[in-house]
């Protein structure tokens, strides 16, 4: 009888290790998406946070920006 009980106590204990194992695994991170935009002097495609805004347009970088305004 105590073999029993000490059988069922291993398995309890296996059980709940396991399912504790499954909850810590990280989930996959839903993707954040951001708008592209393309740069006015060049035309390269980038995300919108990456790129810089002048006068309603967008570019890849200041050269651009200001060789655009030449």
């Amino acid at each position: 009888m105590s073999r029993l009980l000490m059988i069922i106590a291993i398995a309890a204990v296996v059980y709940l290790l396991i399912r504790s194992y499954r909850k810590k695994t990280p989930q996959q991170d839903v993707a954040t998406t951001e708008d592209m935009v393309r740069c006015a002097q060049c035309g390269v495609h980038l995300p919108k946070g990456e790129s810089i805004e002048a006068e309603g347009r967008f570019f890849c970088g200041a050269e651009h920006r200001d060789a655009y305004r030449k």
